[in-house]
């Protein structure tokens, strides 16, 4: 679902560059999707929600990942419906986090590194738009940032074909069943998160040793 989460040394600098200086605009967002209160919401698709969701919870100032469904047009889907590929769906995480911790840079950082963007409706085995690479934006600042990171990113080389991630306006979060929730948490010695979802956590801790949760 990753091509890989080691970008060169040179992207990875313009990155945390990039981002520290968008962090005080990004803390400052007006953000009221969020549960709990001062955070604020990040909403992303990056194929397979398993994976990811174990990436985002390590994250100091990450109060809270949700996987579910964005983006389509039918109401209340289930994992059936949206495997189906038929209600524009994307499986995607609400990522609720503390701006004075973690920025929406950051958390961007993140989500560019944990999995190929350049893949159109596709990661890995995975095909179908449900799992495309998507921003759900919850305000202008959001699409803002996200677009200026595309260009960047594409200027940089850092990977050899154009991203093809879309910038979608937030609208509504379905969230997924239960048993998807806390997936590799609760599953960590099943064959799939042994094999597929722990390397790529481990990679992970490496690249980002520092923004993990002490």
């Amino acid at each position: 679902m990753m091509k890989s989460l080691l970008l060169s040394a040179t992207v990875l600098l313009g990155l945390s560059s990039f981002a520290q200086t968008n962090t005080l605009k990004s803390k400052n967002m007006d953000n009221t999707d969020s549960t709990h209160p001062h955070t604020l919401v990040a909403t992303f698709g990056t194929g397979c929600f398993w994976c990811t969701e174990a990436i985002f919870q390590e994250l100091e100032g990450v109060v809270k990942v949700t996987s579910g469904y964005s983006g389509g047009h039918v109401a209340n889907p289930t994992y059936k419906d949206v495997c189906a590929g038929t209600t524009g769906h994307a499986e995607c995480l609400n990522i609720e986090y503390d701006p004075k911790k973690i920025s929406f840079d950051e958390l961007l950082e993140v989500f560019w590194q944990t999995h190929d963007p350049t893949t159109l409706n596709r990661q890995g085995n995975d095909v179908g738009t449900q799992y495309r690479s998507v921003v759900f934006y919850h305000n202008h600042e959001q699409k803002e940032i996200a677009e200026k990171y595309i260009k960047e990113l594409n200027k940089s080389g850092a990977w050899k074909d154009p991203i093809v991630t879309t910038l979608e306006p937030f609208v509504k979060f379905y969230p997924a069943e239960a048993y998807h929730q806390d997936y590799y948490l609760n599953n960590g010695e099943q064959p799939y998160c042994h094999f597929v979802i722990r390397p790529k956590v481990e990679k992970f801790e490496k690249v980002f040793k520092g923004k993990l949760k002490k």
